[in-house]
């Protein structure tokens, strides 16, 4: 089913749509297709358009495409993972820098943290420095942000850290990449409660309990001082970083209880006063919806208060089989070759697929596109489930699927 551009798509039941966007390229990458939440465009010294991805598991590290005519996506380089046991969901660049996360299965492997790598010549990245983050207890490093060329800010354990609860394990780390052949810690920050030895009680657990640690720590030049930061079951903390070596809480919010937790990612929307904060879907079959994109007016930033919901679909016809439920949205990030918008907001969906909201009105946000592909050959779940999704300044769309469906290039059209 291709639906009309001229009205809304009824969307009753799990099919293909494509509403307001137009597809112009499609890419398996090389049968390696399962695409983390890592997306970064890099303008090659040579002046190529190279957009790097992140692989969501082995045995895959990160691939390289060149999306100079994205009608012709190219790959240029395709790297593995140096062991089975590890992922490197997350990747970010900064001019010829990249930095990418390092996470293993289990706690005490290795290699887990992250690296630096030149990519000056995109066909032959070159490894500059590993940070390493294993320890007893620690995974290593599942997301970070690189958008300065000066600081990595990262969810990460460390050897030095005993949760409370193996959960916990991950914390905000941030570190000094100036000179990037030698990484150095700055400062770090956990939720009261989450380590060893803490003045605090743990928290109570979830029903649904997915830790209280770390994932998105976003941070912008507009509030240099401020890190935005989900903290999955924990909900979601403002921190004034002024000082870098002690960072202070500013404000709390969360949504769970009564909803089930893991907020995932807060983007600031500076000129209006508004958050946008996402709980990611977590489980398949729809047993943890709602997940949501939230709508907070930030005003007053000790007290962010939800205004509104981007609309969604009803769930049961999504509950057959795969994730269904919001996960990452385009976070205007804060570099030259990503699109900046505070009126339209893109998310992936996983089975839900892509779908953009007109938030000029904030307390009432309106679905304005929905692209949601057939599912790929042989995908696990026999559905899509797009991961991610990164637009660049000159508004062409990248998502990806998060098991095998690959690279989707599309146009907007709204």
């Amino acid at each position: 089913m291709v639906a009309s551009e001229k009205s809304q798509p009824a969307t009753g039941s799990y099919q293909p749509v494509t509403w307001n966007f137009n597809l112009v390229a499609h890419h398996a990458l090389e049968g390696f297709g399962g695409m983390g939440e890592g997306m970064s465009i890099q303008i090659a010294p040579d002046g190529r358009r190279i957009l790097w991805l992140a692989h969501e598991s082995a045995p895959k590290n990160f691939t390289a495409v060149d999306v100079s005519d994205p009608r012709k996506p190219k790959v240029v380089v395709q790297t593995d993972l140096p062991q089975p046991h590890m992922r490197s969901n997350s990747l970010e660049t900064y001019g010829n820098l990249m930095a990418v996360a390092y996470q293993t299965q289990k706690t005490g492997q290795q290699p887990a943290g992250f690296e630096m790598f030149d990519i000056s010549v995109p066909e032959k990245p070159k490894s500059i420095s590993f940070f390493d983050c294993s320890g007893k207890s620690s995974r290593g490093v599942h997301q970070l942000w690189f958008c300065d060329g000066q600081y990595v800010h990262m969810s990460s354990g460390a050897p030095d850290f005993t949760p409370t609860h193996p959960l916990d394990d991950q914390f905000y780390r941030c570190i000094d990449v100036r000179n990037p052949a030698k990484p150095a810690e700055v400062g770090r920050w956990w939720m009261p409660g989450t380590r060893q030895g803490d003045s605090v009680p743990p928290p109570p657990r979830h029903a649904l309990d997915k830790g209280y640690r770390a994932h998105n720590t976003n941070v912008y030049p507009q509030r240099g001082n401020r890190c935005y930061l989900a903290y999955i079951d924990g909900g979601m903390f403002i921190l004034d970083i002024a000082d870098k070596a002690n960072p202070k809480q500013v404000s709390h919010w969360t949504n769970s209880p009564p909803y089930t937790g893991f907020m995932h990612t807060v983007v600031p929307l500076f000129s209006r006063g508004l958050f946008l904060v996402t709980d990611e879907s977590t489980e398949n079959n729809a047993k943890d919806w709602p997940k949501l994109i939230w709508v907070l007016d930030a005003r007053a930033e000790t007290n962010p208060v939800p205004i509104a919901t981007c609309p969604m679909p009803d769930h049961r016809p999504y509950a057959i089989a795969g994730r269904f439920g919001a996960h990452n949205i385009h976070e205007n990030v804060p570099v030259a070759t990503a699109w900046q918008s505070d009126q339209l907001v893109l998310g992936t969906f996983f089975n839900g697929g892509l779908r953009a909201y007109d938030i000029s009105n904030p307390y009432q946000p309106q679905e304005v596109g929905v692209f949601i592909p057939p599912a790929p050959p042989q995908a696990p779940t026999g559905t899509i489930q797009l991961n991610d999704v990164f637009v660049d300044e000159r508004e062409i769309v990248y998502t990806v699927d998060r098991h095998i469906g690959g690279l989707y290039i599309l146009e907007m059209d709204f």
